[in-house]
């Protein structure tokens, strides 16, 4: 029976890895198209900003509504719907700001319902596999956070070519032919098996969760997870344009996508040799590791030195994310989708704060020196944004005095 289930279920776990994919479509392609919107339609500084806000709010939200319904519902209604609201957000990005007289709210539009279908996948996808019969339950893990690295180095080398070649007059094509995506994966899932989610008594009660002092700690770690993250990854490719003076296709494939290459290889080699490491302190140097990348690319004068700086960021924080989930997956086995929900809402608001702090001081420094430009102001922004690897830290170390004072054994938990 197990391994009849094992093979039904390989499908699942291949459209899931395709599912983190699609995610990866709607968190970096409209990033590569800043410039693009700023130059066709007249979007500001700060507008770019508030879509990177309200693309992760509006994945928060999901997720709170998701917390509410996964385990109800099941897991195949909530993953079809979320294809759904990708295909249909990315198609909107290609089609409606081209034809009406105020781009910026069609701009918005598209991005909340594309971020709608990526709430619904971050709250889904992870405990499906998580809850896939398996002997190899951890590598499974790693090698699904994986595909979101993957899927970012893809998104961003192949839509950069694509401006590059066809010119910028073209790039509404690039959201439409992405759209394809999660039109088949959602077509796919169709006819997959889903494994069943959990019944109500045998779930931990989020109330009990969240009175618990380590799964406080893993949500900060989450939030620092997400704002680490995406702090410098969404500004890296305008980081290097308007800040290094590179061509965008320079700055795209050493910016976005060498930071999607260091990542994925990051949690390529931990889940292969993770076996033999600890993990809360694998989390520790990579934190530090991401202070030494941000400060490295705020500070440095050399251009390539200062892009090497932001690649190596997304090897420095490979690890918080998964790592998270695996150490409260393991501390809490019976938490259910709605622990992985309130996870994925704490990383969620990580991913709309990190960005949104960057931009808030980014715009602040050129207001008190007006003759920055705004490579120069976004450099500022980035080193402030070591507040959240500092902020890891901090909640690494409080998990490291609660568990010698308590005898709790977090530090052997494997991701």
């Amino acid at each position: 029976m197990y391994n009849f289930m094992q093979r039904t279920y390989k499908g699942t776990t291949i459209a899931c890895y395709a599912g983190y994919f699609v995610q990866a479509i709607i968190n970096n392609l409209s990033p590569i198209l800043f410039i693009v919107f700023q130059e066709e339609f007249g979007i500001s500084l700060t507008q770019i900003g508030s879509l990177i806000l309200i693309n992760f709010l509006s994945q928060t939200v999901v997720d709170l509504i998701s917390v509410k319904v996964v385990d109800r519902i099941g897991y195949k209604k909530v993953i079809l719907a979320s294809h759904a609201c990708a295909t249909a957000g990315l198609i909107l990005l290609g089609t409606l700001p081209r034809f009406v007289s105020a781009p910026f709210p069609a701009l918005v539009l598209a991005t909340v319902i594309s971020a709608m279908g990526s709430g619904m996948i971050e709250v889904t996808i992870s405990p499906i596999v998580d809850a896939i019969p398996s002997n190899k339950k951890e590598a499974d893990m790693s090698l699904l956070h994986s595909f979101y690295c993957w899927g970012q180095m893809t998104v961003v080398a192949l839509s950069t070519l694509f401006v590059w070649f066809a010119g910028n007059s073209y790039w509404y094509v690039l959201p439409l032919v992405w759209a394809c995506v999660p039109f088949v994966n959602l077509i796919n899932f169709t006819t997959l098996p889903f494994p069943k989610t959990l019944k109500e008594e045998e779930k931990i009660p989020l109330g009990k969760l969240f009175s618990e002092r380590n799964f406080r700690i893993a949500m900060l770690l989450m939030l620092c997870a997400g704002a680490s993250e995406l702090a410098m990854s969404q500004w890296s490719s305008f980081f290097a344009e308007t800040g290094l003076g590179v061509t965008k296709v320079m700055g795209d494939l050493l910016g976005p996508c060498l930071f999607a290459v260091f990542m994925g290889l990051g949690r390529l080699l931990f889940g292969i040799y993770g076996d033999r490491l600890d993990l809360k302190k694998a989390m520790f140097f990579c934190a530090v590791l991401c202070i030494v990348c941000y400060t490295t690319t705020a500070v440095s004068p050399n251009p390539l030195l200062a892009l090497f700086g932001c690649a190596l960021t997304g090897f420095s924080i490979s690890l918080f994310w998964p790592g998270t989930f695996s150490l409260v997956s393991s501390l809490y086995p019976n938490g259910g989708a709605a622990m992985f929900g309130v996870l994925a809402i704490l990383g969620d608001i990580g991913c709309s704060v990190g960005p949104w702090i960057v931009s808030f001081v980014s715009s602040a420094a050129q207001r008190a020196d007006a003759s920055l430009t705004d490579g120069a102001a976004l450099k500022v922004g980035l080193g402030f944004g070591n507040l959240f690897p500092i902020l890891a830290i901090l909640g690494l170390v409080l998990l490291e005095v609660f568990r010698k004072s308590t005898g709790t054994r977090v530090d052997k938990t494997k991701s």
